[in-house]
């Protein structure tokens, strides 16, 4: 989840009161008539003043009355959590990945944990990273769950804005497959990740 702060904003000559929220890779804003989704990738400015956050990007200046978060947003703005600290990589994991035709994303792993498998699953995982393009692709989450830890999760990994896969069905197939979604990150420019985990009701 994001930090969120009611405040002010003005922006292109125009002053609203609204939600601001921090996520991990846009700054938002929703107040009146204003709608603001301002990439990180997009700020070429910042500063934070006297309790005010002010965030030049594409479109113009916008200014955020966020008081004493005014430099915390900044700060994160300026430096955003890595795709592994989104994910909560850890070391020790041992850590499957099927379909992920992110090589760079592969290399990043195998970096970071303690065995990285390509192309098949081993039993007892930590995570297990799953590309599917497709809903029928999703069929394969009741068979996955089985080879994970009690508490261990499943990230499928999917193209953003496709029909045959929307989050929906992801949800839908998670829930069929006695998994529950507990959260949701940018993978990158054109894809998503949702992870999913074992309830814990059901965890031995």
């Amino acid at each position: 989840m994001g930090a969120e702060a009611a405040c002010r904003v003005t922006f292109d000559g125009r002053t609203m009161t609204g939600q601001a929220r921090l996520e991990t890779a846009a700054l938002e804003f929703r107040g009146g008539q204003l709608r603001l989704s301002i990439s990180f990738t997009e700020v070429s400015k910042l500063s934070a003043r006297d309790g005010k956050l002010s965030v030049t990007f594409t479109r113009g200046t916008a200014t955020f009355e966020v008081g004493a978060a005014a430099a915390r947003w900044a700060h994160k703005i300026q430096h955003p959590p890595s795709r592994l600290q989104k994910i909560g990589v850890k070391p020790e994991w041992k850590a499957p990945a099927i379909g992920v035709d992110d090589e760079r994303f592969l290399d990043e792993l195998r970096g970071a944990v303690a065995a990285l498998t390509v192309g098949r699953v081993v039993r007892n995982a930590d995570a297990i990273f799953f590309g599917a393009t497709k809903a029928s692709d999703l069929t394969r989450l009741a068979r996955l769950k089985t080879m994970l830890k009690p508490n261990g999760a499943v990230w499928v990994i999917r193209p953003k804005g496709r029909p045959e896969i929307s989050e929906q069905a992801v949800m839908a197939a998670g829930k069929a497959a006695g998994l529950v979604d507990v959260k949701v990150v940018a993978f990158s420019p054109t894809h998503t990740a949702e992870k999913f985990v074992i309830p814990v009701s059901q965890r031995g």
